[in-house]
């Protein structure tokens, strides 16, 4: 991770109810930081995932770590933050739709921030607005639109191709949510080096290991076999689920199921095809989108979590597998071996072979499972939304004093 130096050590922690606490050198002035949070979704879809998590942890964070800054979000729901202890902006217009949220984000946004007053803008979603003068922080999740620009739909592809490279060039400083993000920015925006900066997302408390009797009712409840391999994620080509169900038609042991969760993105028909052209239908399970409240326990009972993405700007569910104990194997690209370190086995994305026989090697060695899971907690332990949150901050700080 790039560190960030400032000139003056403004950090130090108070231990105030176990939260932790930024408090400013008597030199420095608190600043008013405005947060577009127009992606943040509630839907049980593909929109309710990825960014939307980055965006929702990060703000509640905020509010948590830094009660020396003012913070001011602007979202189209204001339900979303209830009770976060940050100032919340809701837009009369709809901007859950994606033409509607362009519009405000490009022509209305600059009046708002000139109006409350704002001193700096945390754009949390690649774009920030081009005639506004207010200095500007971008995060950058993954330039998968570039990359991979056939996974996209035809207007956000569109939008995120023609606005990402200006936004970079006049924000002050980049957020990215990795090293291979950062690398790609660097290389496909033109952009310096000195102004991106990596800040790894968290992981929730509330992934860890649960009691076995927990799991076992919650297994009871939902119906689920008593070994399975899982997935989770959005179900689009990027993520590669057609080749992982080819993989699992290799295993000798069909008693181990595999479960794909997630919501259906796009070009997801392929998915459904392959398991009916291998005769799958009783083996592969497809349980839709599975609520955040209970992705802990899909982990807790699953024996094994493969993740077999072709691009991931950072890869949220191998982190939050390992936090929860369970064994991981995913893509050895992008930044998915910066996710799981020594914790993780890491294949080639493309060789259904080499990734069954991982398969079949972690699901046939009892001592090698709890060595990954031993591995993975300490992985996930180095990983936190309130570390995010500083770090983030310190980004705000620097922005301002270019």
């Amino acid at each position: 991770m790039s560190q960030i130096c400032i000139a003056s050590d403004m950090w130090y922690n108070i231990n105030m109810g176990g939260k932790e606490r930024l408090a400013l050198d008597a030199d420095q002035q608190p600043i008013h930081v405005g947060l577009n949070a127009h992606l943040l979704s509630q839907a049980q879809t593909y929109r309710g995932a990825g960014i939307h998590w980055y965006i929702y942890n990060l703000l509640l964070n905020l509010a948590l770590v830094d009660q020396e800054n003012r913070y001011t979000v602007f979202l189209g729901d204001r339900h979303l933050l209830t009770n976060s202890g940050l100032t919340l902006r809701t837009s009369r217009l709809p901007t859950t739709h994606p033409l509607v949220r362009i519009g405000w984000e490009q022509l209305v946004q600059p009046f708002v921030l000139h109006q409350e007053k704002v001193d700096l803008l945390h754009s949390l979603a690649f774009v920030t607005p081009l005639l506004s003068s207010c200095p500007s922080v971008i995060t950058i999740y993954d330039l998968s639109f570039l990359l991979f620009p056939q996974g996209f739909k035809c207007l956000k592809r569109l939008y995120l191709t023609a606005f990402t490279p200006p936004s970079a060039r006049k924000a002050r400083c980049i957020i990215t949510i990795s090293e291979s993000t950062r690398r790609d920015t660097i290389r496909l925006l033109e952009v310096s080096p000195k102004k991106v900066d990596v800040v790894y997302c968290g992981v929730g408390k509330a992934f860890r290991p649960l009691s076995e009797r927990e799991v076992a009712s919650f297994r009871q409840k939902r119906g689920l076999p008593e070994r399975f391999i899982l997935f989770i994620g959005t179900i689009e080509p990027r993520k590669n689920v057609a080749r992982l169900i080819e993989a699992y038609s290799r295993l000798g042991d069909k008693q181990v199921k595999l479960i794909v969760g997630g919501a259906k993105g796009w070009l997801y028909k392929e998915v459904f095809a392959r398991v009916e052209e291998l005769g799958l239908t009783d083996d592969v399970l497809f349980p839709g989108y599975i609520p955040s409240d209970e992705l802990p326990l899909w982990y807790n009972a699953a024996e094994l979590f493969v993740y077999p993405s072709l691009y991931e700007g950072f890869g949220l569910p191998p982190l939050e597998a390992m936090a929860c104990g369970t064994p991981v194997i995913t893509s050895n690209v992008s930044s998915l071996p910066e996710v799981v370190g020594e914790a993780g086995l890491t294949v080639d994305p493309t060789d259904s072979e080499g990734l069954a026989e991982a398969m079949n090697q972690v699901l046939g060695d009892k001592a090698l499972r709890q060595s990954m899971r031993e591995r993975g907690l300490a992985r996930a332990s180095l990983f936190s939304w309130t570390k995010a949150a500083r770090e983030t901050i310190k980004v705000y700080r620097r922005a301002l004093s270019r």
